[in-house]
């Protein structure tokens, strides 16, 4: 299932945006800051002197809005964990708008599957009484603008010091500086990070948790914990600018070639949904980067989401999508977009506590209905989200 891995041939980690303070109230703004990506040995096949404007609109007077710019720090290089031994240049970017805090409902008690293909296994590793989802600019699959860096977690804007908690029960697997090297290293991208291995896994695969760039660690390798357990707390070690956490999930092998998105597997808020969409153009190549908005057909509001980079990145096993938004309050939508001079639209419903999937192909359309699962030994064979036939 590691078809991800077969267009990759050096390492990639793109970490993350982190905040300064978090309001207080809705119309309290937050100061910018900043996230880190590593680059890869090749240089991007376009350059840009600035990003997309990147907008979520969580309600009518409140919005998310991130203007990127190039990295204006000079480029700095480590030895990778890979035998390639290939440079790995780093660059810090300049700070950028952060979201708004708003209340959200508790969260589903987990674990929380309301269908067979269904994982929500996992707490959020923020407290209920912080911001405590993803930043929405900057998502599992996105593309750090002017490179082709796609993030391998999510982002989770909170103060510097706010308590880090294990999102399930399991074992400490790694704890402190080096996660990404496999060694200490006190340059590690990660930063100060610990890994759990969880009691549980997913179909007869191991799970594990990462939490990255904490300023302190409160556990130690080896330590048992449970849910809720305090790891640490909030920083900005490793290579970023800004106080946030990155946050992923791991499934077979504690590493980050094997990641899949962290919102699929962590509970949304009660009578909240989660949309999942797969986009691929007439000879079935995914639809990488569209931008792609989600109209609420009962509220005033506009979520805006752009599908995975076209790098490193997995899929989960059932649903092989490449768009995912998460937390979304249950009522009707209108999912659109532009795509070759023509504009698509599809009316979704998103269910309390579901997953409300599509798809879209180019020559015939939207789908509604749900995938049929693939056998792993029939997935080897299949054609995958670059329209490349898998060996």
């Amino acid at each position: 299932m590691r078809f991800s891995m077969m267009i990759m041939t050096i390492t990639l980690l793109a970490a993350c945006q982190g905040p300064a303070n978090i309001p207080s109230s809705p119309s309290t703004t937050q100061p910018a800051s900043s996230r880190t990506q590593i680059h890869t040995q090749a240089p991007p096949t376009e350059q840009t002197t600035s990003g997309q404007n990147l907008t979520e609109i969580s309600s009518p007077i409140l919005s998310t809005e991130y203007t990127p710019t190039v990295p204006a720090f000079p480029t700095q290089t480590h030895p990778p964990p890979n035998p390639e031994n290939n440079s790995l240049p780093l660059a810090f970017p300049t700070p950028g708008e952060v979201p708004v805090s708003i209340w959200r409902p508790p969260l589903y008690q987990v674990p929380w599957a309301p269908g067979p293909h269904d994982h929500f296994y996992f707490v959020r590793p923020i407290a209920v009484d912080e911001v405590n989802w993803p930043l929405p600019d900057y998502r599992y699959g996105g593309i750090f603008p002017g490179t082709e860096i796609v993030h391998t977690g999510i982002d989770i804007d909170a103060t510097r010091g706010t308590p880090v908690l294990a999102a399930g029960p399991g074992r400490v697997i790694w704890a402190g500086n080096g996660l990404y090297f496999g060694v200490y290293n006190p340059n590690d991208p990660y930063g100060i990070a610990v890994t759990i291995e969880h009691d549980f896994g997913y179909q007869g695969n191991p799970l594990y948790t990462v939490y990255a760039h904490m300023d302190r660690i409160d556990v130690v390798k080896g330590q048992r914990v449970e849910t809720g357990t305090q790891l640490g707390i909030v920083g900005n070690t490793g290579f970023t600018t800004g106080p946030h956490l990155h946050f992923e999930v791991r499934i077979g092998k504690n590493d980050f070639f094997v990641t899949r998105n962290p919102e699929l597997w962590l509970a949304p808020p009660e009578g909240w949904g989660i949309l999942v969409g797969r986009l691929v153009n007439s000879r079935f190549g995914a639809l990488d980067r569209l931008t792609v908005y989600v109209n609420s057909l009962d509220e005033q509001r506009i979520w805006k989401v752009l599908t995975y980079g076209p790098q490193a990145i997995n899929s989960d096993d059932y649903y092989h999508e490449n768009l995912v938004l998460s937390d979304l309050p249950a009522g009707d939508y209108q999912v659109k977009f532009n795509y070759q001079n023509k504009s698509f639209e599809h009316n979704v419903t998103i269910e309390p506590g579901r997953v409300s999937y599509f798809t879209f192909h180019q020559q015939s359309g939207f789908d509604a209905n749900l995938p049929t699962p693939i056998p792993p030994e029939a997935w080897l064979g299949s054609v995958d989200f670059q329209g490349n036939t898998q060996q």
